[in-house]
């Protein structure tokens, strides 16, 4: 079962839940996203979304009133129209969990993204100061099987890049303990890494994506991937595109071998063993995981593409609008252009919901989580919180980690980027809850992020992937509604 969870939710009913899949795209995490690009008013902040329906009291929800009083619901049964079937009806979807009073706008948002935003399958939780406030489920576990199994309250799922500032907390913490040094040279920790010129490349660099290595001048394949020698030596010898220090790009793969092998240089443990070791065990046994055990990996929901819905008319006022940029769309377009190099540094694209790749030691993309788990690490990185655990980062590391390092155009992703240590800060072209927020979102919709000012620590995993970086409308909508709840 889930760890750390607000109490059980409610049984599912009905009709299967789910929704139908869209068209899947060809060539997996290699075809070019859209840039999400979220509305803005006349000051720079995001607008707030259209009042929230009300709230529907008894309904597949169990509403928190104060800190001991629970209310027990019925289930949802939450029919929506298929779009494009000429007024057919999707099969219910049912949305169980917890919501404390006030935060209903949240539940509300969720619910909406089964309606609006071609959701399948999702949970998102919440924290606040400590104190988890939103826990809900609902959807289908499988993406490839709407009509299937349901997503249980104990369902995990892969959450891509998300998994990206977990593994920066493992070199953060090991900084703060006084095992690595982020302005020594990586190769001062592993010797092998300052061929071909990357002598002064350092720990900071890597954190940041200065490291010059985003790609690979010839990718690994799946296998050679997640065997945990051929990624670190291909990156050992592999030249770097630009002076390490001098400019950033995305290293959307590379990443991977850069913290592993790092972590595994300065403890002799693999970067899954110290995240299971140092943040999930501390936390009170987290449901986060770099290579998940064999004896867990039946809970995890299998992955599919999903095209998102066509914005009507006017849909910009409710929520971010896709806007692709020719110049994203022709840089993922060359072959030869570093942003579509490094996004094949594992080529072919490797199955995601395989057993191989759901157990290997890959923190730049392969992470396993719940949302429940994603929202408790990101709130114990800037308090303590409530049950087993105390806050994981001192004063000057969350600082570091949060103080911009990265600023600028991106070498691979094209946009401009903000990056602290490890991890990316509010910007548009990634907007979190407010600009003193920091973390990181996974290809396809995934998100975790803490905002240490309202004590907000946030999750939300998804198993529909939508063609986008940063910035998934499913994932911002929900950040809307948490903003109007504060």
């Amino acid at each position: 079962m889930a760890h750390g969870t607000g109490g059980a939710g409610n049984t599912v009913g009905g009709a299967p839940p789910g929704r139908r899949l869209g068209e899947s795209h060809p060539g997996g995490d290699t075809d070019p996203p859209t840039e999400q690009t979220p509305p803005h008013n006349g000051a720079g902040h995001q607008k707030h979304p259209a009042p929230p329906r009300p709230a529907r009291r008894g309904q597949g929800l169990r509403r928190r009133h104060g800190p001991r009083r629970r209310h027990r619901g019925r289930p949802v049964h939450h029919g929506v129209t298929d779009a494009g079937s000429a007024g057919g009806v999707r099969p219910v979807v049912d949305v169980h969990g917890t919501v404390e009073d006030g935060f209903e706008p949240v539940r509300d948002a969720f619910r909406r993204n089964f309606d609006e935003r071609v959701e399948l399958g999702a949970a998102v939780a919440l924290y606040r100061h400590g104190r988890k406030v939103v826990d809900l489920w609902g959807g289908a576990r499988d993406a490839d099987a709407p009509s299937g199994p349901a997503w249980a309250e104990d369902t995990v799922q892969i959450v891509r890049s998300a998994t990206k500032g977990v593994a920066a907390a493992c070199l953060l913490l090991l900084h703060q303990r006084g095992q690595l040094d982020l302005d020594a040279p990586i190769a001062h920790y592993w010797p092998e890494f300052k061929a071909n010129g990357k002598e002064r490349a350092t720990l900071r660099h890597a954190l940041a994506h200065r490291a010059a290595v985003p790609a690979l001048d010839t990718p690994l394949t799946p296998a050679e991937a997640v065997d945990g020698v051929s990624g670190p030596h291909a990156l050992a010898v592999q030249a770097p595109f630009w002076t390490p220090g001098d400019g950033h790009g995305y290293h959307a793969h590379t990443y991977s071998w850069l913290i592993a092998e790092l972590v595994l240089r300065a403890t002799g443990r693999t970067v899954g063993r110290y995240i299971a070791e140092e943040i999930a065990r501390p936390l009170g046994g987290l449901d986060l995981w770099v290579g998940i055990p064999a004896d867990q990996a039946h809970r995890t929901g299998r992955i599919a593409p999903v095209e998102p819905p066509v914005a009507p008319a006017g849909a910009s006022a409710h929520g971010p609008r896709a806007r692709p940029k020719r110049s994203v769309t022709a840089a993922y377009a060359d072959q030869g252009s570093l942003t579509r190099r490094a996004f094949a540094a594992i080529t072919p694209h490797p199955d995601e919901n395989s057993p191989a790749y759901r157990a290997a030691q890959l923190p730049a993309a392969a992470g396993i989580a719940s949302a429940r788990s994603l929202a408790r690490f990101y709130a114990a990185l800037v308090g303590d919180v409530e049950g087993p655990g105390r806050k994981l980062f001192a004063p000057a590391t969350l600082t570091a980690a949060r103080t911009v390092e990265s600023e600028g155009p991106d070498r691979v992703l094209v946009v401009t980027t903000r990056f602290g240590l490890g991890y990316m800060l509010h910007s548009p072209s990634s907007p979190f809850l407010a600009p003193g927020s920091f973390g990181h979102p996974g290809r396809g919709g995934s998100l975790g992020f803490a905002d240490p000012e309202s004590g907000i620590g946030f999750g939300y995993v998804t198993n529909g992937m939508q063609k986008n970086v940063t910035a998934d409308p499913r994932a911002q909508a929900l950040v809307r509604a948490v903003r109007s709840c504060l």
